[in-house]
């Protein structure tokens, strides 16, 4: 079972999509999301979750004081699965949380929004050159004290955060799961 672990929404439980995702463990969220409490990023901050499955990485946010949260899910179903969770969490926490079904860089290409933190957990599949593409777009609707956090397989390496004009700031593993975070040099 997926859930909030901490903040307004804590123990709110989140829908999975059957298939075709990957949700990021309790482990790893915790402690992603006690890094960045330590570092203030989510207080009051706009969130953009990309590839979010079941949204849990953003909404997670959203419960511990992120003021929005836009998660991005091309896939239909697992879309309305986000849309599900987002209304649960949004309800618990008065604050927005806004799905969008496209794709990730049409989703880029057309929002007008600045964020302070964006999660990308592509499928491990996601090629390279697609998440370098993905990275340079991020790198333009991200704020100038901004974070992209990265969550991907070990073996995959780290992101080449140099041809998006981005720098690499801190990385984590967990096992095979890896969590590289970037920002505006």
């Amino acid at each position: 079972m997926t859930r909030i672990i901490s903040g307004d929404a804590g123990g709110t439980r989140l829908d999975v999509p059957p298939s075709g995702t990957r949700p990021t463990s309790d482990r790893v969220r915790e402690s992603l999301f006690g890094a960045l409490e330590t570092t203030g990023m989510l207080d009051d901050t706009a969130v953009l979750d990309l590839y979010a499955g079941s949204g849990a990485l953003g909404l997670e946010a959203l419960s511990r004081g992120a003021a929005t949260a836009d998660l991005v899910e091309k896939g239909q179903k697992a879309a309305q699965i986000v849309r599900g969770n987002a209304a649960r969490v949004q309800k618990a926490t008065g604050r927005e949380a806004r799905t969008h079904a496209v794709a990730v860089q049409v989703f880029l290409r057309s929002t007008a929004r600045t964020y302070d933190l964006v999660f990308i957990d592509p499928p491990y599949d996601l090629p390279p050159d697609q998440l370098a593409a993905d990275l340079a777009l991020v790198a333009t609707v991200l704020a100038s004290d901004g974070l992209v956090i990265v969550e991907r397989a070990q073996r995959s390496g780290s992101p080449d955060w140099g041809a998006a004009g981005l720098v690499a700031y801190r990385d984590k593993s967990y096992g095979d799961t890896a969590l590289w975070w970037g920002e505006l040099p």
